[in-house]
């Protein structure tokens, strides 16, 4: 490209200077040739004076000697026959007869060529005829100064020319260096390399392919780390079952088939736990649930409870739920909605004692829904990072996404999440979401969880 164009610009200035340059010149001849014949008409018209005054032989030889054109020899005058008396010339004549006749027929000065340059023929009128004045004009007169303007005219255009080229040169590097940088970074991201980025610079043009190139390579990245969270979350949700398992396996006593049961749920487990940990670096999803999308928290919190107060009855826990006699719509999917409580739930039941109380409380604003997860355990130390993702708290089975998961759902719709005492005396986890999950807010919401996901310390799952 660069030396493509290079070329157009070198033969577009070419043409150009040649198309000025050449009608100049030409032009600049003929004024010079223009001059010239002034000069001489000019000279010519000097001996008018004279001849009106005298025609004898004796004074116009020396009114031509003492003049500046017959002191060079480059003049003539030609004298008609008057009375009695012969004609004659004067100086040094160089036009032939003929050309001297035709100027007094026609009276008027004109040129005719003769060798080493032409002679102007100016016509005097006299009393009794027609006298002629001729001037020799050289060829080096006609052509004084003319190749010093073709010389500068040749300059000028080649420095245009040059000019042109080094300023197409240097826009050609100026479009070239991106093309060249969003092509490599094209390579490196085709090659994995995912944080392969275009400086969004040059051209407008260009500039406008380097945007577009580092959003198509943010999506690849978001696509690629959604991939990997679906995978550590659905992974996660097998917690749940998993849970169930692991209680009923308990309450099986002894014997080679209750050990069997009870070492493949927890081989099972570690399966999952590594399932997701090795997908637990993903970046969160930011899809939210679009128009007349949602479901009802309510229905949802009393078909999870319905589920959960079963295990609780056999460790002996006392379940409270309020808040859910009537419809409540929020912003989120079933599916996902159930997801997080299971994960708050399970959280309860893996780090809480036996008999340890809980309960899930609903309250409904016109703006935004909160669902609070309450339970009689020792709480959580440390609030802030308990929500980091994948931090985990350091115990065995804990994982660091089931507070993310329910971070992440809160965040959707604009809303959060907060960690801290519960009424029962053990933790509270409350989760704000916003019923119009669209809004400015849950934007910056994703923004500031993006913040808060790279402080990972420990945390419970």
């Amino acid at each position: 490209m660069r030396w493509a164009l290079v070329k157009v610009c070198l033969a577009v200035t070419t043409m150009v200077v040649v198309a000025f340059a050449v009608p100049l010149g030409l032009v600049i001849k003929e004024m010079a040739r223009d001059r010239a014949i002034s000069n001489a008409e000019r000279h010519g018209a000097g001996m008018g004076p004279t001849l009106s005054i005298t025609t004898d032989r004796g004074e116009l030889t020396r009114a031509v000697a003492t003049s500046e054109a017959g002191g060079d020899g480059r003049m003539a005058v030609y004298v008609p026959a008057i009375d009695d008396r012969a004609a004659f010339e004067v100086g040094d004549p160089r036009a032939g007869a003929r050309a001297v006749e035709a100027t007094r027929k026609e009276g008027r000065a004109r040129t005719a060529g003769v060798p080493g340059g032409f002679v102007v023929l100016q016509p005097t009128a006299l009393s009794s005829g027609t006298a002629v004045v001729e001037i020799f004009v050289p060829e080096a007169e006609v052509s004084n100064g003319v190749t010093t303007a073709w010389v500068v005219l040749a300059g000028v255009g080649i420095a245009l020319v040059i000019g042109s080229v080094a300023v197409a040169d240097r826009l050609g590097v100026r479009m070239v260096q991106p093309a060249k940088r969003l092509v490599g970074a094209a390579h490196d991201l085709g090659e994995g390399k995912l944080g392969a980025r275009v400086p969004e610079e040059g051209p407008t043009e260009l500039r406008l392919a380097a945007v577009a190139f580092n959003s198509m390579a943010d999506q690849v990245v978001q696509l690629l780390a959604n991939e990997r969270e679906l995978a550590a979350d659905l992974s996660h949700r097998l917690r749940t079952p998993l849970t169930v398992l692991r209680l009923n396996a308990a309450s099986l006593g002894d014997g080679p088939v209750a050990e069997q049961t009870r070492t493949a749920v927890e081989t099972l487990e570690r399966e999952v736990d590594t399932i997701i940990r090795t997908a637990r670096d993903a970046k969160p999803q930011t899809a939210t649930v679009g128009p007349g999308a949602g479901c009802d928290a309510a229905e949802v919190i009393r078909e999870r409870m319905a589920f959960w107060s079963a295990l609780a009855e056999d460790e002996g826990r006392e379940v409270r739920v309020a808040g859910v006699d009537r419809p409540v719509r929020i912003p989120v999917a079933r599916a996902e909605l159930a997801a997080a409580l299971d994960a708050l739930l399970g959280n309860v039941f893996r780090h809480t004692g036996e008999g340890t109380a809980f309960s899930v409380d609903v309250h409904s604003g016109e703006d935004a829904v909160i669902v609070l997860v309450s339970d009689a355990g020792a709480g959580i130390a440390d609030p802030e990072t308990a929500v980091a993702r994948g931090a985990g708290s350091g115990e065995a089975g804990s994982t660091g996404l089931g507070l993310d998961i329910v971070r992440r759902l809160a965040e959707s719709t604009g809303g959060d999440v907060r960690i801290g005492s519960s009424v029962l005396g053990g933790a509270e986890v409350r989760i704000w979401i916003q019923r119009d999950g669209g809004t400015a807010v849950g934007r910056r919401g994703h923004r500031g969880a993006a913040v808060r996901r790279r402080r990972r310390t420990s945390a419970p799952g």
